[in-house]
């Protein structure tokens, strides 16, 4: 399937989904891979995680790039030859990339499901989420959580930080699509402005740092 999702989430940044339907050869055709991704692909055993890494490729691709404009650092933070900020995700059956020319960014899509339920004391304060009507509203607003957290923590990439003690999203009407957090760690302090997108049973997140 062709580019899923394209939108300017702020002047100068831009998030791009790709839907994971095609198999692993349609995905792999016409992308030129560096040796070090050429051999890390090559050690995938998962089928969904080779195809997800191709299809990042192809998302790069739409946004003016190739393989060679990426590297990662020592903590496996990605970074753009050109010095624009991006982050990449996939989960399951979509993919994404968010790259912003001059705000530091983050983004994460997760499936939604019940197992956030039983890990949901690892990230954040579960008794926050009890007014809310049913186990799904609460499953949408975790995962929504969950993903600001993420997204965040992709930015900061940082050891040591972490989602349950560091990582606070104020609270929010989930209609409204967006809330802020902020991060807290051995002095730092960092703010952010997060954003929702729903789609097909997935949670998109991404964070803009201030």
């Amino acid at each position: 399937m062709p580019l899923f999702k394209s939108l300017e989430a702020h002047p100068g940044c831009r998030i791009l989904v790709w839907k994971i339907t095609e198999p692993e050869a349609a995905l792999a055709h016409g992308i030129a891979l560096r040796p070090q991704c050429t051999e890390r692909l090559e050690g995938m055993r998962s089928e969904i995680h080779r195809r997800g890494f191709l299809s990042i490729r192809h998302l790069l691709a739409e946004a003016g790039y190739t393989d060679f404009d990426l590297t990662y650092d020592a903590a496996g933070k990605p970074h753009l030859a050109d010095g624009c900020s991006i982050s990449i995700t996939h989960s399951f059956g979509f993919s994404g990339i968010i790259v912003s020319k001059e705000a530091e960014v983050g983004i994460d899509i997760e499936m939604q499901r019940d197992k956030i339920l039983r890990i949901a004391h690892k990230f954040t304060p579960l008794r926050e989420y009890r007014s809310l009507a049913n186990d799904e509203a609460i499953i949408r607003k975790l995962t929504m959580v969950w993903g600001a957290k993420e997204s965040i923590y992709k930015v900061l990439s940082t050891p040591g930080l972490s989602f349950l003690n560091h990582i606070d999203i104020d609270d929010f009407d989930m209609d409204s699509g967006q809330s802020t957090g902020t991060a807290l760690y051995q002095g730092m302090r960092a703010d952010f402005r997060t954003y929702f997108l729903e789609f097909e049973g997935y949670t998109c997140a991404y964070a803009i740092r201030q």
